[in-house]
């Protein structure tokens, strides 16, 4: 890491505003306009007492026209996965496991409403494992990151009121369904994965995909809400839909979510349950990349129906059809709870703010929010799962 100072000015911003010439700073100043020239155009630095006398020219401080610049630090970080090679790509910064992560920010990753302020300027080369990011924000700041992947859009109002709470605290979401999450979480490019994903064998909620996905760490799932997911389907709800078995009938087109959604696994289970194979629905095979997409889908007309939560029908209007309760858990690695920053994230979902939000949105039950659901333990402690 470097760190170089150089002495940078705005004086020529500063005298244009004001509607002066070189000549007339110079002269006011009682210097040569070549010495106000030299400054504007960084060929030398002033001593002080030349810029106490351009300064009092001005009628502002020394340090609002002067300052040091340091070049910015450089770091190693790891590229998280499908980060793609060359210069200049954004990125987002976290420390997971005791080593840098870079996400970068391109595509959906880059907007939430807004456009996501970088941390780096990152260059990765053809086959390199490490990038170098140029950090465009202070190292301290960026140390206070917490990664978080999920797909649910009450994640915003926990991160928000965790941010308001805990002024250091940073967190940076990735937006990924639950098993692209897990994916996340095991590859450990973030701290933390929101998962809803229920067994169809056993009807339990979260623990057997996240055996699956990490077996060999141990994992404590900590409940944000239960939710209702089901049918958003058009106001008023003009083909009557009543349950998955009506998605067949003719003039029905859906949109569904990609593979590794919890919601795709809802729909597949309900068309199961109803004797209906999934190649008889229309549109059974177009995605929509998350809950809102889905419903911006259906409420655009592109789409009769598609699956998601009580929640994001009733933020779009949207009549909505239940399907089934499900759990949605925050994944965790056990070691990551001593980090500080990962503590103070956590604690907000027991925290009123947070937890009265949750409720006005509707449609979720609060009533084990903040709960310790499991602690996952590795395939040879088993049985000493809680």
């Amino acid at each position: 890491m470097k760190a170089e100072s150089r002495l940078r000015n705005n004086l020529r911003e500063v005298r244009t505003r004001l509607g002066m010439s070189q000549q007339d700073v110079a002269t006011l100043a009682g210097v040569t306009r070549q010495t106000i020239s030299g400054v504007e155009s960084d060929l030398f630095a002033p001593s002080a007492a030349v810029a106490l006398k351009i300064a009092r020219a001005l009628g502002c401080r020394v340090e609002d026209l002067f300052w040091f610049e340091e070049d910015a630090p450089e770091i190693a970080a790891t590229p998280a996965a499908g980060a793609p090679t060359g210069d200049g790509l954004r990125v987002a910064l976290g420390r997971v496991g005791g080593r840098w992560v870079a996400h970068p920010l391109i595509g959906e990753q880059a907007f939430r409403t807004e456009l996501i302020p970088a941390d780096g300027i990152g260059a990765l080369a053809p086959g390199a494992s490490t990038m170098r990011v140029k950090l465009l924000d202070d190292l301290e700041t960026v140390t206070g990151t917490v990664i978080l992947s999920g797909c649910s859009p009450a994640t915003s109002l926990w991160v928000r009121a965790a941010q308001r709470w805990n002024p250091g605290l940073r967190v940076h979401w990735v937006f990924a369904n639950s098993m692209a999450g897990l994916g996340l979480l095991q590859r450990g490019e973030v701290h933390a994965a929101g998962v809803h994903l229920c067994d169809p064998e056993t009807g339990e909620h979260n623990v057997p995909f996240v055996r699956r996905a990490l077996p060999d760490r141990t994992v404590v799932l900590i409940n944000l809400g239960v939710w209702e997911e089901g049918l958003l389907v058009q106001v008023g709800n003009p083909l009557g839909i009543r349950s998955a078995a009506d998605l067949a009938a003719p003039g029905v087109r859906i949109v569904n979510r990609e593979p590794g959604a919890g919601s795709r696994i809802v729909l597949e289970q309900a068309l199961r349950k109803a004797g209906i194979p999934p190649e008889a629905v229309a549109g059974f095979a177009d995605t929509a990349p998350g809950h809102l997409a889905v419903a911006q889908a259906v409420a655009a007309g592109r789409a009769h129906a598609g699956v998601s939560t009580a929640a994001v029908a009733a933020s779009y209007g949207l009549g909505f059809v239940p399907l089934q309760q499900v759990r949605y858990d925050i994944a965790i690695p056990k070691e990551y709870l001593d980090e500080a920053p990962v503590r103070q994230l956590l604690s907000m979902l027991n925290h009123r703010r947070f937890r009265s939000q949750l409720e006005a949105l509707g449609g979720y039950d609060t009533r084990q929010t903040g709960d310790i659901m499991a602690t996952v333990e590795p395939s040879a402690k088993r049985g000493h799962r809680a």
